[in-house]
């Protein structure tokens, strides 16, 4: 069996692509223009709209909703958010718990939504696991742990040795930290269903028509111009190619494979009966999910970084990515030695350069822009569309200020990346660091952190 490489990604494989929707057909006016057709942009139209129902909201997306990372992405719908050390420090403790409060409650927003729209996204309320192998990752995991305890996550709970096996059998787990703030989903299904919801809600959306600058109250495209009093900036991995937007979040690589489906004796070995979503406590961390038809799909890092600023051509994956990846699935299931992939692809997410995710408003001049989610997006587009919601309903005198946007992410402001190529060399490097770091941790156990990954994650202020 070959694997298919690229073509956006298996989700889409597997769920066919959506019919296309007509692009911009000229100027246009709207009394919201959201720039970008994922998770981020569909789910503000949706709270928007049905917060205000005679709101004239119109999407934009340069090729069909859910094309990026929304669409790519490894279906972990869960409570991490990008930056939460960070705005502890900024702004102190209490408002990073209630940052944290709300992330937890997105998981179960989301749940909710799909439930009330009829969204099947193959939604699985399993939590989320993440394990230790070495004795360095062992103490970044209690340490981990402790540190959510801290922020507030009353039930989660620490696993050792054999109460992991119970849930999965991961081979030399020592120890594990589960949360139930987590689900698994078809990442493409609810991109398609969510999209669906919002044109049923009376939302214009126009694919194919990709925005080359925005400007206070304008939109370009190739087509025409949208002139709105308010423009939101939803792109996340493909802002780079905006006008004057470069350096603003760099495009980070994240490549995934899946299995060919696994057989009944298989997953006897392996468990996995909770469907929870797996993670790891590596400097290159994996990611991975049991698939509603009994695959299994795993994601890392790739190549993390393309020259200047450039995305992927349709998700595809060099064959040495796709290898990587297989010897980390084999790792954690040697079973799965002789198992096909049946599929392999890549997509961009959002970095900022202190790596916080965040949400603005600019009351000057109705820009507005939310992502950064530096992996963690599939919820926290979700809180993020719901703050916008509520800065826009504050902007216009609708209300007041609100539980959202009070959060400390709201209005957070970072430099912009270095130039080329130095933003090329620092982020390969880095990872190229990370990557040393974990083998040097696998082959020679301490249970001390290698230090160049800390000096790695200093230099890149990720903490």
């Amino acid at each position: 069996m070959s694997t298919v490489n690229g073509g956006i990604s298996f989700w889409y494989a597997q769920e066919g692509l959506p019919a296309p929707r007509e692009p911009l057909p000229g100027d246009a006016t709207a009394d919201v223009c959201i720039v970008g057709g994922g998770y981020t942009g569909l789910w503000t139209a949706y709270y928007l709209k049905k917060a205000v129902p005679f709101l004239n909201i119109t999407v934009l997306e340069a090729k069909f909703c859910g094309y990026g990372a929304s669409g790519r992405n490894g279906g972990w719908l869960y409570n991490g958010i990008a930056g939460r050390d960070r705005y502890a420090k900024l702004h102190g403790h209490d408002a990073a718990v209630r940052l944290q409060q709300a992330m937890n409650d997105t998981v179960t927003e989301v749940i909710d939504v799909a439930r009330d729209e009829q969204i099947d996204a193959d939604i699985h309320h399993g939590g989320v696991l993440e394990v230790a192998y070495t004795p360095a990752q062992l103490a970044r995991l209690k340490n981990f742990h402790a540190a959510e305890i801290a922020f507030g996550e009353k039930d989660r709970e620490l696993y050792g040795a054999r109460e992991t096996a119970d849930r999965v059998r991961v081979a030399g787990a020592v120890a594990s930290t589960w949360t139930p703030h987590g689900a698994r989903l078809h990442p493409a299904k609810l991109v398609k269903g969510l999209a669906a919801a919002v044109e049923e809600l009376g939302v214009t959306i126009h694919e194919s028509t990709p925005v080359t600058e925005i400007k206070p109250k304008h939109a370009h495209t190739p087509y025409g111009t949208v002139r709105a009093p308010y423009i939101l900036r939803c792109t996340e991995g493909f802002t780079a190619s905006l006008a004057g937007q470069r350096r603003t979040w760099l495009p980070m690589n994240s490549s995934m494979i899946v299995t060919e489906p696994l057989p009944e004796h298989i997953w006897s070995e392996i468990g996995w009966s909770g469907r929870e979503t797996l993670g790891d406590m590596a400097h290159a961390y994996m990611y991975a999910q049991r698939t509603a038809d009994d695959r299994i799909a795993l994601g890392g890092r790739g190549v993390p970084y393309r020259f200047g600023s450039r995305t992927d051509n349709d998700g595809r994956t060099q064959p040495a990515t796709i290898e990587a990846l297989r010897e980390i699935l084999v790792r954690f299931f040697p079973q799965l030695a002789g198992t096909a992939i049946s599929h392999a692809w890549s997509g961009v997410l959002g970095v900022p350069r202190d790596w916080c995710a965040t949400v603005t408003l600019d009351r000057s001049t109705g820009l507005g822009w939310a992502g950064g989610y530096v992996g963690s997006g599939v919820a926290t587009t979700n809180l993020a569309a719901r703050t916008l919601r509520d800065l826009i309903q504050q902007d216009s005198g609708q209300s007041g200020p609100t539980d959202l946007t009070t959060l400390p992410w709201v209005n957070h402001k970072v430099r912009k990346w270095e130039p080329e190529p130095l933003r090329w060399l620092g982020v390969h490097t880095l990872y190229a660091a990370y990557r040393a770091a974990d083998r040097r941790e696998l082959t020679a156990p301490t249970t001390r952190t290698d230090r160049v990954a800390t000096l790695a994650d200093k230099i890149s202020g990720r903490h």
